[in-house]
């Protein structure tokens, strides 16, 4: 019970994170995907690569602290958290003109 409610808030937690790095982005990485005569989509990577690592970090404390079971449980609530902020779109925009 106890891995499972760390591991759904760490989910919470990098699904925010991804949220507003992607909404506010600091660095302005951006990867133009398609651009045509009317618009141009763009996918940030900012929101992505500060979850990424703040996973790292996680990760890298976990093994300093000799927690090892636990970093199946935090690789989990990364990939479901990036999975579900690309399903819900974080990061991509469309500029039309």
């Amino acid at each position: 019970m106890k891995k499972l409610l760390s591991t759904v808030l760490q989910f919470v937690m990098f699904l925010l994170v991804y949220a507003i790095g992607s909404l506010f982005p600091p660095f302005h990485i951006q990867r133009i995907l398609s651009a045509t005569a009317s618009s141009t989509h763009i996918f940030i990577m900012d929101g992505l690569l500060i979850t990424l690592a703040l996973y790292i970090l996680i990760v890298l404390g976990e093994a300093l602290m000799k927690r090892r079971c636990q970093i199946t449980w935090t690789t989990i609530a990364f990939v479901l958290a990036a999975f579900f902020g690309y399903i819900m779109k974080f990061g991509f925009i469309t500029h039309e003109f």
